[in-house]
């Protein structure tokens, strides 16, 4: 069985920066595809940044030179560093996995931009 647990969200003033983490117990692959997508008010779900099964990083338009995924191997844990954040960030940021075909999410944390 597959558990991503995630942390690091929160209160941030624009401008500020934050740092999301996601631990993957159970059986996962470096290779298997893994990232975050962000659901907020009256928005869809918008597929944040993520690795591909090359290992290749993909994002968002619009968080594209702010926002950096990256990955220990070791630790299987997965970053999102969030810098330079607005409040059009503001949602639910969602960390997930695709194993063997299956795919698994994190609890989510909400992550909220505003003075």
């Amino acid at each position: 069985q597959v558990q991503l647990v995630e942390s690091g969200g929160g209160l941030v003033q624009p401008g500020g920066s934050l740092r999301l983490s996601c631990t993957v117990s159970g059986s996962i692959l470096s290779i298997d595809p893994m990232g975050w997508y962000r659901e907020g008010t009256d928005k869809g779900r918008e597929w944040v940044a993520y690795f591909n099964s090359e290992g290749k990083t993909h994002y968002l338009d619009s968080v594209e030179g702010r926002f950096t995924i990256s990955k220990d191997n070791a630790k299987n844990t997965a970053y999102l560093q969030m810098n330079s954040l607005k409040p059009e960030d503001t949602a639910v940021y969602t960390c997930w996995a695709l194993v063997r075909g299956t795919h698994y999410s994190g609890q989510g944390t909400q992550v909220t931009v505003s003075s």
